[in-house]
């Protein structure tokens, strides 16, 4: 049977649509599919933000991918002559034991990282929206800030689409059948064959890589907005991106006020309740709101007058909040996408890069030996 196309791309998020850019640029013969359509509400990949940093307190490892992510992204901006990656310093706070203090300083150590180590009292007077607790220290990234996901899908698929690759929204693919000649891709419109699929679908990755189902977790997530009661000092230049460390309580993040409904504030792993991606996503409770509310009268209460809205959304887990890009084993025609662990979109210019290395050379040079199939065999174990 004749191939239609050379790479089909299952998923058109955040990795999926950078990766159909990447493939497209070097001359594949693309197909990308998408089940709804870019930056949905039911996907990982909207919201107006998502951070970006150098100082990677998860694992020194994520170090070079960041460096590279960073370079796709401002030839990404050079290429569509738009802003997608602001820098806003990133805050990350907590006690000096604690794994975001620790993490950043040894990811700034081993890659030689501009990371600054503030005290309560330099906080304060550089960025005094903030409320640092006794004995608590900060590590300032100026390298970090934000990414604007919407902006960043829309133009990995404009370039995608300019360079050849066709585009396919509301439509999804039911089933992947390889054979010794490529693949042939079901969905309710009929078939088409590739040599190679990219499978990049987020919450519903289990769907069509079953090896998946006992790993790849979609869990509920809140993040709420807050219009602050003194607006100078939310703005991005007095209050940068942050993270904070609450111990047991969990770790927050946030982001100064970039638009019109305030800073945003969300917990990570929010009470981690898990879903069915097909089914709308849980309404916010009281539960949700009270955690971040609670948060933002402790931590951030010069700005807090009201909440103007919160969402809930989702991320997609693996064991031990890691990555997958890797082929599916005994079966290097189908290259798997990590849905990321609610920290991946960041890497979403580099990780493109790596899928159109995968699906095109069955290798890449770039550092992925921690995400494959058989490190998250061993984590799992």
């Amino acid at each position: 049977m004749s191939k239609d196309f050379d790479v089909a791309v299952i998923g058109l998020g955040a990795m999926g649509s950078a990766a159909a850019a990447h493939l497209a640029a070097r001359g594949a013969r693309v197909v990308g599919i998408e089940a709804a359509y870019p930056a949905h509400p039911l996907s990982s990949s909207h919201g107006d933000s998502r951070l970006i940093r150098l100082g990677y307190f998860e694992d020194p490892a994520y170090v070079p991918l960041l460096h590279r992510a960073y370079q796709n992204w401002r030839s990404l901006e050079q290429s569509l002559r738009e802003e997608i990656l602001t820098l806003t310093g990133v805050l990350q706070i907590g006690k000096p034991d604690s794994d975001v203090v620790l993490g950043t300083q040894r990811s700034a150590e081993l890659h030689g990282l501009t990371i600054e180590t503030l005290d309560r009292a330099e906080v304060q007077r550089r960025h005094p929206a903030f409320v640092l607790e006794e004995g608590d220290v900060a590590c300032f990234d100026p390298q970090g800030g934000y990414v604007r996901p919407e902006r960043a899908i829309a133009g990995h698929l404009r370039l995608a689409a300019a360079a050849g690759a066709q585009l396919r929204f509301n439509e999804r693919v039911t089933a992947i059948e390889p054979d010794d000649a490529g693949v042939t891709l079901s969905t309710p419109s009929g078939t088409l064959r590739a040599g190679k699929v990219v499978v990049a679908t987020g919450p519903w990755i289990s769907q069509l890589v079953p090896a998946l189902r006992s790993h790849a977790v979609p869990i509920k997530q809140v993040v709420a907005w807050y219009q602050p009661e003194d607006g100078f000092l939310t703005v991005p230049g007095r209050m940068p991106a942050f993270i904070i460390d609450e111990g047991t309580n969990g770790a927050y993040f946030g982001f100064p006020v970039i638009g019109p409904d305030g800073f945003k504030v969300g917990r990570h792993l929010h009470l981690e309740e898990v879903i069915d991606p097909d089914q709308p996503n849980p309404p916010v409770d009281a539960a949700d709101v009270a955690l971040i509310d609670t948060f933002i009268a402790r931590r951030l209460p010069t700005g807090h007058t009201r909440r103007s809205r919160a969402v809930a959304c989702r991320y997609t887990m693996l064991p031990n909040e890691t990555f997958l890009l890797d082929t599916l084993p005994g079966e290097d025609r189908i290259v798997v996408a990590s849905p990321c662990s609610g920290h991946g979109f960041k890497f979403a210019s580099v990780i493109g890069e790596i899928l159109a290395d995968l699906a095109l050379k069955g290798e890449t040079a770039l550092p992925i030996a921690p995400f494959s199939f058989s490190a998250l065999a061993a984590r799992a174990a």
